[in-house]
């Protein structure tokens, strides 16, 4: 035991002994200005190499050619950010001293870096896209060396080297115009066009080693494939990342997603051969084949989009891009907005017999209250309008008009969309819709006027009734007696009077009877009899009269009362035929 003791304490002697010593042997052998240098990377011929560039570093790759390749050519491909590199060729003078003591043990480049020589630049590019330098060997360069640097952020590139002339095969070729050509653009589509490739067109078809892949994104064209794949890589984890944030929310999570997802998380085992025509399976190719037109489908109207060409080789895992364009989708046919001027009437009729059909019209209200007043009706009773008002996008309302006025409150918005829609037409009121008698054979028809309410607080109050009642008892030779219901509110109340033929006596008045929608501003002044202010607080007790005198005996006559209001459609009483007596 003693023994191990006094073992372990002159070994510890002999390491402060010694371990005080080396600093002066290194300073000694070693350079003044020595800088530990990076390990050494040899870049392989007839290989894809792939290179990790952090952001700021320099990354340098050294490689040699044969004594009898006459060319060489190096292909450098950015992923998804713009870098820098450069291709120099070094020539020592003489070779380094195998004779000299290093401190640390150096490579082979390192070693030729220190000795003297000069230093050639042969290429250098800046930017995103793939560059290939192509020309003749250096016969008096010792090494080759190729520095890339990433200025904006930690990237990855592929670079591949050739020795000899022509090109190695392991890219596919661009056509001399490698553009991407817009064909046609439609409202949800758009077809493309380019030049073929010569590696599509030349290779034997029963050998499907090349194709194309289009891929379009809202964002911005991609200058690679590997470009694309990033940009797909972070949109799945952005969309990740919000599916984590809103399972945190949850305290209890589901037990069967969570195996779900276990179970999910294990990756299926894959061979080498799968592994390698499988490299652009998770490719989203909107257009894949060996096809140079393409129509892009299913996209969104008054929308720009990025189209992406790239021909892709299969067998050696590789694709060249070509330049991208961009096209803009024609915006979807807006339909025509009619703006109703302030207390306008106007009728809307709908020609379309087959299928539904559809206006549109804007008003704006006036006064700062922002108010206003829709009045609509129906003109045929068993046709029924369906209107829609909205504001700034948002449904304010929305309901089915029929042969009764509907009033429509207006309030606490600028301005307002109003959509009408013809609803179907029942089997049976096609006949009854003709015999109206509009213009044109049409099949709906809507009578409507928008007013501004400066001091109303809402929709106008109506009779408990639009029925006329005659009185025979007081029914004479010459005048008639008709009575309605009225308001409270103080209104103004117009009588109308038609004299009607024998023969449409005769056949009831049914065809006499005015249309529902026949107001006032349609009817010839010798047809009015009388206009009476009228206005009664009590709603069971707002009954007028009006004796209508200066008729014939013996002859029938159709009687019309219309409501006249400062806002909105006058309303018309139910027609009644009334015949005077012929003897009194």
């Amino acid at each position: 035991m003693a023994l191990m003791s006094l073992s372990w304490c002159l070994s510890a002697a002999l390491v402060l002994l010694y371990g005080s010593s080396w600093p002066q042997v290194h300073s000694a052998l070693a350079p003044e200005n020595e800088v530990p240098l990076r390990p050494t990377t040899w870049l392989p011929e007839g290989k894809i190499t792939s290179i990790t560039l952090p952001k700021g570093r320099t990354r340098r790759l050294y490689f040699t050619l044969k004594k009898k390749a006459p060319a060489m050519s190096l292909t450098v491909s950015p992923c998804d950010s713009p870098i820098e590199w450069s291709l120099a060729a070094r020539t020592l003078k003489d070779k380094p001293l195998k004779s000299l003591q290093w401190s640390t043990k150096k490579s082979t480049p390192e070693v030729w870096w220190r000795g003297p020589g000069t230093e050639e630049k042969i290429h250098s590019f800046a930017g995103n896209a793939v560059d290939t330098y192509s020309g003749l060997s250096y016969p008096h360069a010792s090494i080759y060396i190729l520095r890339l640097r990433s200025k904006q952020q930690n990237t990855r590139a592929t670079v591949y080297l050739h020795e000899g002339l022509g090109p190695s095969g392991t890219f596919p070729l661009l056509p001399a115009d490698p553009r991407v050509h817009t064909l046609g653009v439609g409202m949800t589509s758009v077809t493309l066009s380019w030049a073929p490739s010569a590696s599509v067109t030349s290779f034997p078809h029963t050998q499907k080693s090349y194709d194309y892949c289009v891929l379009v994104n809202s964002q911005r064209n991609y200058p690679s494939l590997c470009a694309a794949r990033e940009s797909m890589r972070k949109e799945i984890d952005q969309k990740q990342e919000k599916k984590e944030r809103m399972r945190r929310v949850t305290v209890w999570p589901i037990l069967k997603e969570w195996w779900w997802q276990q179970w999910d998380t294990f990756p299926e085992p894959q061979s080498p051969a799968s592994s390698l025509t499988d490299e652009f399976a998770d490719l989203q190719c909107v257009c894949q084949g060996t096809e140079s037109v393409c129509t892009v489908s299913e996209l969104l109207p008054d929308t720009q989009y990025y189209f992406d060409v790239f021909v892709m080789d299969r067998l050696n895992g590789t694709s060249m891009a070509y330049k991208g364009t961009f096209a803009r989708t024609h915006e979807e046919a807006r339909p025509a907005i009619t703006t109703l001027r302030e207390g306008e009437l106007r009728w809307v009729t709908f020609h379309d017999r087959g299928s539904n059909s559809e206006q549109f019209f804007s008003f704006r209200p006036r006064g700062w209250q922002q108010s206003g007043l829709l009045t609509l009706q129906s003109c045929h009773g068993g046709e029924k309008v369906k209107v829609t008002v909205s504001s700034k996008g948002q449904v304010l309302t929305s309901q089915a008009v029929g042969g009764d006025l509907a009033h429509i409150w207006l309030q606490g918005s600028p301005s307002y969309l109003i959509h009408l829609e013809r609803e179907g037409t029942p089997t049976g009121q096609i006949s009854s819709a003709t015999d109206l008698g509009l213009p044109g054979g049409l099949m709906a028809s809507v009578k409507m006027q928008t007013s501004s309410a400066y001091h109303r607080r809402g929709v106008p109050s109506l009779p408990s009734t639009l029925q006329i009642k005659s009185f025979n008892r007081l029914r004479g030779c010459n005048s008639v007696t008709l009575a309605w219901m009225g308001t409270e509110e103080r209104s103004l109340y117009c009588v109308y009077r038609r004299k009607l033929g024998s023969h449409e006596a005769d056949a009831g008045g049914v065809s006499a009877l005015t249309a529902p929608c026949l107001g006032p501003e349609s009817r010839s002044d010798t047809e009015r009899v009388l206009c009476k202010y009228f206005q009664e607080l009590n709603p069971r007790r707002a009954v007028t009269t009006a004796v209508i005198g200066g008729l014939e005996p013996g002859m029938a006559y159709v009687f019309d009362v219309y409501l006249m209001r400062r806002w909105g459609i006058p309303i018309k009483y139910a027609s009644k035929m009334v015949k005077t007596r012929k003897e009194c």
